[in-house]
């Protein structure tokens, strides 16, 4: 019979639980990726609004100096997000590693009782050959006696008075040992 591991379904719920999780590490990550480009985009339209501040004419460094502000105050809100969405990522790791630790711990369970079953089958299959072996013996043992009293027979050497038993030995009986108590 094979290896039927009966914890296997809460197994497999692990393992989806995992990879569901794993899935909403990856989404993190990509948020936190998006807000950090999102910031390098800023922080490049910052750089070149300067270097236009610069070559524009003094009627317009109030705008731009207005521009500027606004997007210092969006560079501001993108780090937030972005602290937020690194934050919200690591508790997702954390929830990740716990998953994996339940299915790991689930895993090396499973292997033990692999193990045990693999163990308990070779024990039960020794024990097996053990009583066939047994069994030939007994039988190769009882085909010897009967041999022997046949050719005891044959050679005439059983005489009328005489019990049968004080030639057979049954190793599992105390038949030749009561017969020799009671001869003695």
């Amino acid at each position: 019979m094979p290896f039927r591991y009966r914890l296997q379904k809460i197994l497999d719920f692990r393992i989806r639980k995992k990879e569901e999780q794993l899935q909403n590490v990856r989404n993190a990550q990509a948020l936190v990726l998006k807000i950090e480009g999102l910031i390098d985009r800023n922080n490049k339209e910052i750089a070149t609004t300067r270097i236009n501040m610069r070559q524009a004419d003094f009627s317009m460094y109030e705008a731009y100096d207005n521009f500027l502000k606004h997007l210092y105050v969006k560079g501001e809100q993108l780090e937030a997000d972005r602290q937020e969405a690194q934050k919200a990522l690591e508790i997702e790791k954390d929830k990740l590693r716990e998953l994996e630790k339940a299915v790991k711990v689930l895993e090396k369970h499973k292997e033990r009782s692999r193990e045990a079953y693999l163990e308990e089958e070779k024990q039960i299959e020794l024990k097996r050959l053990s009583e066939v072996a047994i069994q030939k013996y007994f039988a190769k043992t009882k085909a010897q006696q009967e041999e022997e009293l046949a050719e005891m027979l044959k050679n005439s050497q059983y005489s009328e008075g005489t019990d049968i038993n004080e030639y057979l030995e049954y190793p599992d009986s105390d038949r030749n040992s009561t017969t020799n108590n009671n001869a003695g």
